[in-house]
């Protein structure tokens, strides 16, 4: 019987926790009546707003939710991202692409952290930058390990228009976009768990009086995970 690595469970717990504290987050709004609920139409003569995720987490006490269930996905996020970088390293000839995906997640990552921090009433701007950094770099991630995991085939397993409707005042169907874009991304990253499952990560930490050692020896290289041990 093969046996998984403990990594497997990470991607798979991020998107849960994640998913769950955005939907904790709606429902907290929907009943203090600060949005409408998602299967509602939405009428520009109520006082109650679209159900967008920034309105959402926009005001007490969902946004004290929100800021904190973005902060905590931001740091797991950007984790999921070093440890995807370092599983791919050994296999990549062209280092920039993964690289460049590493950057992309990790501006993604603090995009998050504006969009849960700055709420959409008290600074916009900041607000509306976080978000697209959250959803385009995000987006540019997912295309770049796309690509990647194609190209890689890491163990044989990598081969197993919201705004629009904003503008043309389609808000409930833009709404619901959104909240399904948002569950599509953390279903990818998810889906991390695949391949994590037959690698082991380590970090060593030796003593000050030893020979110093670089970031790239004292960041163990990707070792794939034995099969065999039980």
């Amino acid at each position: 019987m093969r046996k998984c690595s403990p990594w497997t469970f990470l991607p798979i717990m991020f998107s849960l926790f994640t998913a769950a504290g955005l939907w904790v987050v709606y429902f907290i709004a929907v009943e203090d009546d600060k949005i409408i609920p998602l299967s509602s139409e939405y009428k520009r003569s109520g006082q109650k707003s679209p159900p967008y995720i920034s309105i959402a987490g926009n005001a007490p006490p969902a946004s004290c939710v929100f800021s904190q269930v973005m902060n905590m996905a931001a740091f797991v996020g950007f984790i999921l991202g070093v440890l995807r970088y370092l599983q791919l390293k050994p296999r990549m000839h062209r280092p920039w692409m993964n690289i460049g995906g590493l950057v992309a997640l990790s501006l993604a990552c603090f995009g998050m952290t504006l969009v849960g921090n700055f709420q959409l009433t008290n600074d916009e701007e900041l607000h509306n930058v976080g978000t697209s950094m959250t959803f385009g770099l995000g987006t540019l991630f997912c295309w770049v390990q796309s690509f990647i995991t194609v190209k890689v085939n890491l163990r044989n397993e990598g081969r197993r228009a919201d705004f629009i409707l904003m503008a043309q005042g389609l808000h409930m169907h833009a709404a619901r976009t959104q909240w399904a874009l948002v569950m599509f991304f953390l279903t990818f990253l998810a889906s991390f768990a695949i391949e994590f499952r037959n690698y082991h990560f380590e970090i060593m930490c030796t003593d000050y009086q030893d020979p110093p050692l670089s970031l790239s020896e004292t960041f163990s290289e990707v070792s794939e995970y034995q099969s065999d041990q039980l």
